[in-house]
């Protein structure tokens, strides 16, 4: 529709799916991506800790790495996003996080590896706040939630996904002379190196770069998006990342990361336990992600319809607190394996009404600052995932010990949301 049949002819919802149709897809394939790549080290662990002379430790300072080099670039990562757009700068982290991921397949030690995921970290850094500025540009605030828990599907399908791939690579141990966990880091590395000219080629950094929308339909999302209240951090991007909303979000968001990834990384481990070979251990894997993928599509469309509220995000984190210790204190391998999979649902299902919060208290580059600066201090909890349950572990001999930290972590930051989060939204 032209222009000229007025901004207020256009149907919005008709924008809105397009623009969907054609960008989300994308950014799917891209997470779906990264996240197998950042979670291949938890397949290869099952033959890289003793190729390498690994203590589990030693493995789980290096897989943690991962998220110390995330930390430390993702704000600056963002910051120049905002500046040279997302088509450009997406395409360069990918290009370097595929090429890490080559590299450690040729990792000879243990110093190497922990170079490496540094490196990862690093280079991955700003990819996934950056996804949620760009939807801050492309989206009004009532169907950002929704679009986070479509995106964030990918995570789900990427552990499924690699599990399978996980699982089936172990077993190419010997081909071509390289080990089965090699394979592994050869061959999911491989396609963010080729996707990069891909997101050159197809991915408009703003609506105004969209070939696939008209004038009028330009005109009607930058009217929608100029509607909506602003509440900018004052100053510099840079004062956003200090901001005390930005610090209490991040600190509320710790205990998320913390519980996923201290489960994601494991759950392989766990599930060996059982006696499973490596490519049962893969097929099983897919199950608690295919779990995970219907509570993010569930979740943001329950709160949607029946409007959003801190329960979105406190009742997951309750359940899976409860799940995770039914767990290893229920008798049997089905009921223990049941608990892991509800555990995994409910550990991210929460997760895209959350975003939703800083997505509508930040705006401009102070929501590329804040969004990192909350991502990043929030994924420490990664960091302390792969170190603390390892220890507590090797420490007790147990798999109660870490598992009910976890749990813990869990219901203190659900508490965190039920008294905080409501204080923050009418501060």
């Amino acid at each position: 529709m032209a222009e000229s049949a007025g901004v207020s002819a256009i149907d919005g919802e008709a924008t809105l799916r397009r623009i969907s149709r054609r960008l989300m897809p994308l950014l799917f394939i891209l997470y779906l991506v990264a996240y197998i790549d950042r979670q291949n080290v938890s397949y290869a662990k099952l033959e890289m800790v003793g190729a390498l002379g690994l203590s589990e430790a030693a493995y789980g300072l290096g897989a943690s790495l991962f998220f110390l080099g995330y930390f430390l670039f993702e704000a600056p990562s963002n910051l120049i996003l905002a500046r040279v757009g997302a088509r450009l700068w997406f395409a360069r982290i990918l290009f370097t996080w595929g090429l890490v991921t080559v590299a450690l397949g040729f990792t000879t030690g243990p110093t190497m590896f922990y170079v490496l995921r540094f490196l990862l970290g690093a280079a991955e850094a700003g990819f996934f706040p950056g996804v949620l500025y760009l939807l801050t540009l492309w989206y009004p605030q009532a169907r950002r939630a929704r679009m986070v828990g479509w995106f964030m599907i990918a995570s789900a399908l990427a552990n499924a996904v690699g599990s399978l791939v996980g699982g089936a690579l172990l077993e190419l141990d010997g081909v071509a002379g390289f080990a089965g966990w090699q394979w592994i880091f050869l061959a999911t590395g491989a396609p963010a190196v080729l996707l990069a000219p891909v997101v050159i080629l197809a991915l408009p950094s703003r609506p105004a770069e969209a070939r696939f929308l008209s004038d009028g339909e330009k005109a009607w999302l930058a009217a929608e998006l100029a509607a909506e209240p602003a509440q900018q951090v004052e100053g510099s991007a840079w004062r956003a990342m200090l901001d005390r909303r930005v610090l209490l979000l991040a600190a509320l968001y710790f205990g998320m990361p913390l519980g996923a990834y201290g489960l994601g990384y494991w759950l392989p481990t766990i599930v060996k336990g059982f006696g499973a070979t490596n490519l049962q251990n893969g097929v099983l894997n897919v199950i608690p992600w295919l779990f995970v993928a219907l509570a993010l599509w569930w979740v943001p469309r329950h709160a949607a319809r029946h409007g959003t509220s801190r329960w979105h995000i406190v009742a997951p984190l309750l359940v899976a607190a409860a799940a995770l210790l039914g767990s290893v204190l229920l008798p049997g391998a089905a009921a223990k394996f049941a608990c892991l999979c509800l555990a995994a649902a409910a550990v991210f299902a929460g997760q895209p009404v959350f975003w939703s919060v800083p997505q509508r208290l930040l705006t401009g580059a102070h929501a590329a600052a804040g969004l990192a600066a909350i991502n990043s201090i929030g994924n420490l909890g990664g960091f302390a995932a792969q170190n603390v349950v390892p220890a507590v572990r090797d420490a007790t001999g147990s798999n109660l010990a870490p598992m009910g930290l976890l749990s813990a972590a869990l219901a203190v930051s659900a508490l965190g949301f039920l008294v905080l989060l409501p204080r923050l939204e009418r501060r």
